[in-house]
């Protein structure tokens, strides 16, 4: 017996969602190899969580297609399920059960052998660090620890990919940088591929090798971090002015390209010798009567990068989940 080899983790072929006159993912093209972390980027309603339900076989496509681990999303969802793992954003735990016995119920929900069961649960919990409050009902667990506890669930049947929907998404600074290092070690000891959507840029540039930038259901660019802050060409020039407008006309008058903060009172630059521009921009400020509150350079980050293919900042606001997603579509279907 011949076996296929399968080339890529995911595979995506101008995967298409509709709601009416909604196209809430429009002809995604993706290919994610095996052992890769990849960051999904992008603000609420930008189609990230709506892409991941696809994924999952949560929500069927209007259009196009998708391989998870080989299969295909429509005509093998129960191949697809075996070989995902999930993290959802809301909580998705029964309080009124231990971490163990979370874990047990989604071992039977999986069909993880008996045999293993208990030496699988005890190694998820090793991984996150919870062996010692294993039998603990999840009601005296704070909200990183039921975090790590849903990370545990999500690899309890050794999944070949690993879904995280917005993992720390209102979690405490601490908390979140405890997370990132379960998920930095996870991706380290093993050839899990992790897909990771989120609004968080600091997030992203930890975590992830490669990101796609996703906005109004249609990804504007993906390549490695590297890459995407090269292609910037320079360093960021950030001003605070009280007159954005007329100090931006000016500048581009001198053929300097501008972009524009839509809400804050900020102009960016992206230039090269960024030191020996900003007394020029100061003096073209006063030429105009306009008020200087502040002026910062820095190297590009990602948030840089988005901006460029956006327009604007990501929004730093509540993100849609999975769950909704699906409830959102059940009911559309009714």
């Amino acid at each position: 017996m011949s076996f296929m080899k399968i080339e890529s983790a995911i595979e995506t072929i101008d995967l298409t969602k509709k709601y009416g006159k909604l196209t809430a993912v429009d002809k995604l093209n993706l290919q994610i190899d095996f052992g890769e972390v990849f960051g999904l980027l992008g603000p609420n309603g930008a189609g990230k969580t709506t892409a991941i339900s696809l994924l999952c076989t949560m929500i069927n496509p209007t259009l196009g297609s998708a391989k998870v681990n080989g299969f295909d999303i429509v005509k093998q969802p129960a191949d697809v399920r075996q070989s995902i793992g999930i993290v959802f954003q809301d909580p998705s735990i029964d309080t009124r059960l231990t971490g163990r016995e979370n874990l047990k119920l989604h071992a039977c929900l999986y069909s993880v052998p008996s045999t293993m069961t208990d030496k699988r649960i005890s190694e998820v919990l090793d991984l996150v660090g919870l062996q010692d409050r294993a039998d603990s009902l999840m009601k005296t667990y704070s909200g990183g620890m039921r975090r790590r506890l849903e990370l545990a669930r999500g690899l309890l049947h050794n999944p070949k990919i690993l879904f995280l929907d917005e993992p720390t998404l209102g979690l405490d600074p601490q908390t979140r940088e405890h997370i990132w290092t379960y998920i930095q070690e996870l991706a380290r000891s093993s050839n899990i591929t992790i897909i990771l959507t989120t609004h968080y840029m600091e997030e992203a540039e930890k975590l992830c090798d490669r990101v796609a930038i996703i906005d109004y259901g249609k990804i504007k660019v993906i390549d490695t971090q590297s890459r995407l802050k090269s292609a910037l060409e320079g360093d960021v020039i950030s001003i605070v002015t009280d007159k954005p407008a007329e100090l931006a006309g000016r500048l581009i008058e001198m053929g300097i390209s501008v972009e524009k903060d839509p809400v804050k009172d900020i102009l960016r630059l992206t230039v090269k010798d960024a030191e020996k521009l900003v007394p020029k921009l100061i003096e073209i400020a006063s030429d105009i009567s306009a008020e200087v509150s502040s002026v910062s350079i820095h190297h590009p980050t990602l948030n840089d990068v988005f901006l460029k293919y956006t327009g604007r900042d990501i929004r730093d606001d509540e993100a849609e989940s999975v769950a909704r997603v699906f409830m959102r579509s059940m009911n559309r279907s009714r």
